[in-house]
């Protein structure tokens, strides 16, 4: 099976490097697309308490509705290729960031933001030198199960053209080849744990404080 595994590699270098391309493509688009959706979510579920269950449950019941399930939805619309596998893993990646950005928000404590404001700083100053800096730990951990969430189900990509580690997985299975199908999911699973890695050290570079 190792033979098996090293011969693909040796002779597949420059289409697996593509596949890693794709894959990495495909997840950082989605990051980005989800970090942007889901903080500026939470903030206004934070800011505007009486619209926050709603919000918060409609992300909710997007994340029970399988990805493969949006995936079909989106290909009526958006037809193949990136566009409807990005938003699949959107729907997928959004409310662990969104639920994370509104609790740590919430866990700001209240003295701490009237004492900003005694101090003279304006209700923007005290978004964003007081409340977004101490919720980014809480942030980050919700960014970094998004992202291991967005690898890992970045394999659906490759049933609509878009590319990516799925296609050794599908591949494997349509022939019945388990060196393909370990090749694929090592593969995948080796990149979701760098890119928490990566996140993991983004967090220490940011929250040096916590860390010396």
């Amino acid at each position: 099976m190792i033979e098996r595994i090293i011969a693909y590699l040796s002779n597949n270098t420059d289409a697996y490097f593509t596949m890693l391309q794709q894959h990495v493509g495909i997840s950082l688009r989605v990051l980005a697309i989800a970090v942007l959706v889901g903080v500026s979510m939470g903030i206004v579920c934070v800011v505007y308490k009486k619209q926050q269950k709603w919000v918060v449950g409609f992300f909710q019941i997007l994340r029970i509705v399988p990805s493969l399930a949006v995936l079909v939805l989106s290909i009526r619309f958006l037809g193949i290729g990136m566009g409807p596998a990005v938003t699949a893993l959107v729907f997928l990646a959004v409310p662990p960031i969104l639920m994370n950005t509104v609790a740590g928000l919430e866990e700001v404590p209240f003295f701490m933001l009237e004492t900003s404001s005694a101090m003279g700083m304006t209700p923007l100053q005290v978004w964003v030198r007081v409340r977004l800096p101490l919720a980014l730990p809480l942030m980050l951990a919700g960014i970094k199960t998004a992202m291991v969430e967005i690898v890992a189900s970045a394999t659906i990509a490759a049933l609509i053209g878009a590319g990516g580690f799925g296609q050794i997985i599908f591949q494997g299975l349509s022939v019945r080849r388990t060196d393909l199908l370990l090749v694929g999911g090592i593969s995948v699973a080796i990149l979701a744990l760098v890119m928490a890695y990566l996140v993991d050290l983004l967090e220490r570079l940011t929250l040096r404080y916590k860390y010396t």
